[in-house]
């Protein structure tokens, strides 16, 4: 059995690793060795993950897909986490999370068959609980957003995201230079979108 765990942050500016202290401990408390870390910077709403599918990918039957928190690993929508959770069945893997209890004892290689089923059971609809409550989260804090935006336009106070204006003039100043698209979200972590903003910008 190896565990192997996923670590996520929703944007580049939040540290995808900040849980790694935390996952690493509870491993060692239970004699267990994380044997791979799989980091990322995506949102929990997308089912495209590549990190998360690579670590599935690598997975061998039996292995303990450990997390923070459920919503680490998902924010699906009904239909996507009916899709990721097949991916995770197909390939046997166990999902332990710090934050659902009833899925510590999958890290376990103690435990019987019979106990085993029960709390792949009771596990598994937990975390269909948790992954419904964290898509709600999702879609209020959107809602939220959606609706504090529109009172700021109603109210002339509203501007919108402010440019960065410092790292789009780096980025013209690569783009002036030869780099590829590529080159230039690899040296400043944005996105393809916006590399091609400055570029139509600059054409």
């Amino acid at each position: 059995m190896f565990v192997r765990a996923y670590l996520r942050a929703s944007t580049s500016d939040q540290d995808a690793n900040r849980a790694r202290d935390a996952l690493a401990s509870f491993a060692q408390e239970r004699g267990l060795h994380v044997a791979c870390w799989y980091t990322e910077n995506e949102s929990g709403s997308k089912l495209a993950r590549p990190e998360l599918f690579r670590l599935l990918a690598d997975a061998h039957p039996g292995d303990v897909l450990l997390v923070e928190q459920v919503d680490r690993l998902s924010r699906l929508t009904a239909g996507d986490w009916e899709k990721l959770k097949a991916e995770i069945a197909s390939r046997q893997v166990r999902v332990v999370a710090l934050d659902l209890p009833t899925s510590w004892q999958l890290a376990s290689s103690n435990t019987d068959t019979f106990t085993a089923r029960m709390f792949e059971a009771i596990n598994g609809m937990m975390l269909d609980m948790l992954a419904a409550v964290a898509r709600k989260d999702y879609d209020d804090r959107r809602r939220r957003q959606a609706e504090g935006q529109a009172t700021a336009k109603a109210e002339g106070r509203y501007k919108g995201r402010q440019e960065d204006v410092k790292r789009n003039a780096g980025i013209a100043d690569m783009l002036a230079r030869g780099m590829s698209w590529s080159q230039v979200q690899a040296a400043t972590g944005c996105s393809r979108a916006t590399v091609a903003k400055v570029a139509k910008r600059v054409a």
